[in-house]
This record gives C-alpha cells, sequence and structure tokens, in this order.
C-alpha cells in the first residue's frame, strides 16, 4: 500500500484527524505495514506485545478459552486501536484475536513511544486517553461478565429450586381437578338426604374452623397423629361410614377429632352421616390443595423476587443507600442450594438497626456471593457450619 493511501486513512481516523501531516509522515515510517487475511489469528493468550496497532481498515473478534469452549469478548472494525499504547503496562495478550475479513494497518514498536513524545505530544495525549477509555470499558466488561458467570454458576441451583414449587402446582392443580371431578356426586348425595337449613349452618360451624387448623398436626408426634387416625376409624367405622381410612387420612391434617365427629352425628341422621361426612373431607381436601398451590406460588414469586433484587436488573447502576442485609439476604437465597447440597448449618447474626450504606448494589452482590460461594467451597461434602456476622465499628459497618 502506498504512502499517499495511508496517509490519507490515517488522517480521516478520528484518532489522528488534524494532527500535522509530518507527524502522520512518522508514523507511517517508523511503523510496519501489517494484512491479515479472514481467518488469520492476529495475536494469541501468551504472544509478548511490543507494538502499537493502528488497524485502519477490516474486522475482527477476541475470543477467549473458557472451559472447553471458546467464548467471544466481542468484535471491532477499523480504524480502531489495539495492542500496545504509550504508558500502558500491557506485558502479553490474553485472549485470541482473529479476522473476521481482510484487515491491513500499522503496527508501531514500542522502543518509538519515547521519541513519539517529542514528535507530538497532543499524540502522545490522544493515545493515553484511548488507553483510558479502553480500561474503563475493559472494566465495564471484566464486571458484566463476572456477574453473567455468577449468575451461570447459581443457574443450575435456582432451576432446582423453581422446579419444587413448579412440580407441587402441577401436581395439585391435576389434585384439584380429581377432586372437583368428583364433587357433583357427592352434592348429589348431600342434597337428597333433604338436610334443613338449620343443620346445614350447624355443621358449617363444626367444619369451615378446621380449614385454619391445617398443617398444625405437624406440630405432634408421629405416633400421636397415629394413634388420633386410629381412633377416628375405629369411630367411622362403629358408624358404618364407607372409606373410613381415606377419610381419617385428610380429618387428621386438619385436626377434626372424635369429639366433633359426635357433634355432626347428633346434627344429622344415620343415613346422611355418611354423605355429609363424605363431603366435608372433599371440602377440606380442596383447602389443602388450594394452600399448596398458594403455597408454592408465593415460594416463586419470592424466588423471582430475590433474583430481581440480587440483580438489580431493574435500575441502573448508580451508587445509593441500601440496607447492607438487602444483598445478604438476596444472595443467600441464590445460594441457598448450595447450602443445602451440604448440608450446611447457617447461623444469622445481623445487626439490623445498622444505617444503609453507600454502595453499588449489583456490584456489592458480587462481593456477597464471592464471599460466601467461597466459604461454603472450603466446607466438607456434609456438614459445615456458617456464620455471617454484621456490626457497627465506630461509624462503619
Amino acid at each position: 500500500m502506498t504512502t499517499s493511501e495511508l496517509l490519507e486513512e490515517l488522517a480521516a481516523y478520528e484518532m489522528f484527524a488534524g494532527l500535522p501531516e509530518d507527524v502522520l509522515h512518522w508514523i507511517i515510517d517508523k511503523s510496519e505495514y501489517v494484512h491479515y487475511l479472514e481467518g488469520d489469528q492476529m495475536f494469541g493468550p501468551g504472544m509478548e506485545v511490543l507494538h502499537m496497532s493502528i488497524l485502519l481498515k477490516g474486522a475482527y473478534k477476541i475470543e477467549m478459552s473458557q472451559g472447553d469452549e471458546m467464548r467471544e469478548l466481542g468484535t471491532w472494525e477499523g480504524p480502531t486501536m489495539a495492542g500496545l499504547l504509550p504508558f500502558s503496562r500491557m506485558k502479553e495478550a490474553k485472549a485470541y484475536g482473529i479476522a473476521l475479513t481482510a484487515v491491513h494497518g500499522l503496527q508501531l514498536h514500542k522502543d518509538h513511544f519515547t521519541e513519539m513524545v517529542n514528535v507530538s505530544y497532543e499524540l502522545v495525549q490522544r493515545l493515553v486517553g484511548a488507553m483510558s477509555t479502553r480500561i474503563r470499558t475493559f472494566e465495564q466488561s471484566r464486571l458484566q461478565t463476572e456477574k453473567l458467570m455468577s449468575l451461570g454458576k447459581l443457574s443450575a441451583g435456582l432451576a432446582h429450586e423453581l422446579n419444587n414449587p413448579a412440580s407441587a402446582i402441577v401436581r395439585s392443580v391435576e389434585e384439584l381437578y380429581t377432586q372437583i371431578h368428583y364433587s357433583p356426586e357427592d352434592f348429589k348425595e348431600v342434597i337428597t338426604m333433604k338436610i334443613t337449613p338449620e343443620q346445614t349452618d350447624e355443621i358449617n360451624a363444626i367444619i369451615f374452623p378446621k380449614i385454619k387448623e391445617l398443617g398444625k398436626y405437624e406440630d405432634i408426634s408421629l405416633l400421636e397423629q397415629e394413634s388420633r387416625k386410629d381412633d377416628l376409624i375405629d369411630w367411622l367405622e362403629d358408624h358404618d361410614i364407607d372409606q373410613a381410612e381415606d377419610l381419617a387420612d385428610t380429618y387428621v391434617e386438619f385436626n377434626l377429632m372424635e369429639d366433633d365427629l359426635d357433634e355432626i352425628a347428633d346434627v344429622l341422621q344415620q343415613e346422611a352421616l355418611g354423605p355429609v361426612l363424605r363431603w366435608a373431607k372433599r371440602v377440606l381436601s380442596m383447602e389443602k390443595i388450594v394452600a399448596e398451590i398458594k403455597e408454592s406460588s408465593d415460594r416463586i414469586a419470592g424466588l423471582v423476587s430475590s433474583v430481581k433484587a440480587y440483580t438489580h436488573m431493574d435500575q441502573a447502576s448508580v451508587m445509593e443507600a441500601r440496607p447492607i442485609h438487602e444483598g445478604v439476604k438476596s444472595t443467600l437465597m441464590m445460594l441457598k442450594h448450595k447450602l443445602k447440597q451440604k448440608q450446611i448449618v447457617l447461623e444469622k447474626d445481623l445487626d439490623w438497626d445498622a444505617p444503609p450504606v453507600e454502595i453499588y448494589p449489583g456490584e456489592m452482590n458480587q462481593v456477597w456471593t464471592n464471599i460466601i460461594d467461597n466459604a461454603i467451597d472450603a466446607m466438607p461434602d456434609k456438614g459445615g457450619h456458617l456464620h455471617i456476622k454484621t456490626y457497627r465499628k465506630h461509624h462503619n459497618i
């Protein structure tokens, strides 16, 4: 390529626009002309960086080995700067540079950087400014990459956490469909009994308060649960009620006792007792299913909320005053699967009265993730104790 053509391309590049022609001639005279074909490797990991590269035409990509795969970090089109810049401490390349199209430009050896200061101080200023911009861009890209890698590490556990409540909802909906399918038959049985409104009110007063008792049976021992169930089965069989074991299973969960069944029996005639008790079992079962669906839905909503809080994806990256515990809490939620997997005992000793701290929330969460994740990795495969404490020392937290 001729000197005049190179001179024209350099002058058209914003980095060199407006510089005296003798300065541009100096760059061309001291530089080596380079040309790469599509697919050529322009540089690679470990390669010593000795030149400032002025890529005038063409495009290239940078990619880095990550595990067994190559990860693309970005693409650049000429005119652009690459390689070493004045006052840069770069020693060697960390990634691969691959030409996407034919690329040509100039390479200026670092031995000429000292002379450059005397040739054009303005040129040096521009290149130092370009270096500062490159560092800032790289740092932003690095932070974003770290965040994505961190989320990638957590995605498998998060998927597992979401799968449990999602599967529970599917099972509950299927069971609810089955219960509703049988409801007309139960209703038909009850309606033929010609129960009075007064009797209905009395039965409702016994049955529906028991809805609030769901789950309380878990507070008693398994032995006590089995004892109550046996008592209920005996009562039902003594009163010639079909499906005694199935009914007893549900009644125990809602803390329905023999005394409650006695109250219902006192209200109804014998022939109406079976249909009403089966209807009551169906009502309680559907209440249980709805409660399970709500609990699972709340769990999913909580996980989504934690992800949103963790990534701060709905907020700009600005410093703001935030309670430090928000980030700790959402990070622990994201790492919950790892704690469970290793059966780690978590102890939190948090100063909830601590004032908000000026932070970058998203970046701060990366700090919590690295600290806590490293602590988890350092623990044995089973067991371990994680103690998280926040406190104030003087005026700091």
